[in-house]
């Protein structure tokens, strides 16, 4: 398990997994395990993206998340024009790192959350950490490698029977993740704290069953002229239009799920599980 991967190594492991992958798609991605050889590709991007926002280099990331490696599934969305890796992301199941770091933060007791969300009952997922490179953050690369990414995780998150997810987000991705549909509540109620290199990070909880609905509100919203919907929308009606796209394509899988696959579960691909 290494945070530091070579570009050689990168691209040579990258260059396996496309191969394996089914899809011929510029953007394609996967679900693995913690002990695949993409795993640490993944890791590698983490450190990067995390090191470069936050201040979070190798020793960092190794330090915060040792203890929950075994039990972590990375998402990775990998690029054919590129031979490389364009975004990752991390659950931990068991509600890892939140359900550690949260109570101590927020000063409310582990029991005290887990009775406010009914977290006793179900499997929880903590969404950990979600990374997409600079270069993958705009123009029209950007909506498809997070809307992959997204995807990815919510079929993981069904074919798992996942019922709770948790998780420690910045303002920014909480923003993003807000404008999509995505309807989290504070922990038990709680405010904002600094947090590992950001000034502003909230610690939050959705039941699992209601993010693709709440997507598909969202982007229906979004299709209505004058209707309300979540988040705010910094930018004219262009950006509007690109949000309800991503939106509904998350909530859907359409041009999605046949770019998918889930080695990381059960070695076979999910598409279109609705």
């Amino acid at each position: 398990m290494t945070y530091e991967l070579s570009p050689a190594t990168v691209r040579q492991r990258t260059a396996a997994a496309l191969d394996a992958h089914h899809s011929t798609a510029r953007f394609v991605a996967l679900a693995v395990g913690s002990a695949s050889a993409m795993a640490d590709v993944a890791r590698d991007l983490e450190r990067q993206v995390f090191d470069q926002a936050f201040g979070n280099d190798t020793a960092a990331m190794t330090a915060e998340y040792r203890r929950y490696e075994d039990d972590s599934l990375f998402f990775i969305v990998l690029d054919r024009r590129t031979g490389m890796p364009a975004g990752a992301a991390r659950v931990v199941d068991g509600g890892g790192k939140t359900l550690d770091d949260a109570p101590g933060l927020i000063g409310v007791p582990l029991a005290t959350v887990v009775a406010r969300h009914d977290l006793a009952h179900g499997r929880i997922w903590d969404f950990a950490t979600l990374a997409v490179l600079p270069a993958y953050r705009g123009g029209t690369a950007g909506p498809a490698v997070s809307s992959l990414l997204y995807r990815t995780f919510l079929n993981a998150g069904r074919l798992a029977g996942v019922r709770h997810v948790v998780a420690m987000l910045d303002a920014r991705a909480h923003r993003n993740l807000k404008l999509l549909g995505v309807r989290f509540s504070p922990l038990a109620g709680s405010a904002p704290f600094a947090y590992l290199g950001s000034p502003s990070t909230e610690a939050l909880h959705v039941p699992f069953d209601e993010i693709l609905p709440s997507l598909a509100r969202q982007a229906a919203r979004l299709g209505r002229r004058g209707a309300e919907h979540d988040g705010e929308i910094r930018g004219n009606i262009l950006r509007r239009l690109v949000i309800r796209h991503v939106a509904a394509r998350i909530a859907t899988g359409d041009g999605l799920d046949e770019h998918i696959t889930l080695p990381g579960l059960d070695r076979r691909e999910l598409i279109r599980r609705r």
